[in-house]
């Protein structure tokens, strides 16, 4: 899988030194199952995407690492963000007194619910497209995907996201081949389209979703 799978949002102090003392198991069967459930999620594969996850979690409890298990499921929420599926972040919600304060933000800010302050505890990237009048501006140097997604998502749930974010999106998810941001945002462009009374727009957009998930599949 793709290391830009791997935002720094998902990295959980998990990468190993190579001049250091060999890699304890957990963080090699953690990381692993973390970078397969990510890309199992965008690739609309739900049932491998809950064993892997589920697998990786295992993982980080061995640890009895409380601040670890919150980023984990803060990292599969922020998927959701990617893929349009706002809903209240459970997992992490239910490890949140441990979470650290960057994390705590994160979340704040996947909700829609940041208070004073947390801007300056997001990831670059994120605190970038918050403070742009125009987020596709400031998202369109972002090298990782993923990150990308999430903050058009992100951008999308406080109705920032115009056209330009929509067509960045789209094409992000297209170029990696990931279906399911991909179904999201291209019916998010043909809803639009659906609104301006632009027919062949829509009907365009439908192809192409047809294409990527066919009808009766």
């Amino acid at each position: 899988m793709s290391r830009a799978v791997v935002s720094l949002l998902l990295a959980l102090a998990l990468a190993a030194c190579s001049s250091g003392p060999p890699t304890p198991a957990w963080q090699m069967s953690a990381r692993s199952g973390l970078d397969a459930a990510a890309l199992a999620w965008l690739e609309g594969r739900t049932a491998t995407e809950a064993v892997e996850f589920t697998r990786a979690r295992a993982a980080i409890a061995r640890t009895g690492r409380l601040d670890l298990l919150a980023r984990a499921e803060l990292h599969r929420c922020a998927l959701r963000t990617a893929t349009l599926v706002f809903e209240p972040c459970a997992g992490f919600e239910a490890l949140a007194a441990d979470a650290s304060p960057e994390d705590a933000a994160y979340a704040r800010y996947l909700a829609n619910r940041l208070r004073p302050g947390d801007a300056e505890r997001l990831p670059a990237a994120h605190r970038a497209a918050l403070a742009a009048a125009d987020p596709a501006s400031a998202l369109a140097g972002v090298q990782d995907p993923v990150t990308q997604l999430v903050a058009a998502g992100a951008a999308l749930q406080r109705a920032q996201a115009n056209p330009a974010l929509v067509q960045l999106a789209v094409d992000t998810a297209s170029a990696q081949g990931w279906a399911r941001p991909l179904l999201a945002w291209l019916l998010v462009q043909q809803r639009a389209a659906q609104a301006a009374g632009d027919t062949a727009s829509a009907e365009r957009l439908q192809r192409r979703i047809d294409a990527v998930a066919p009808r009766g599949r």
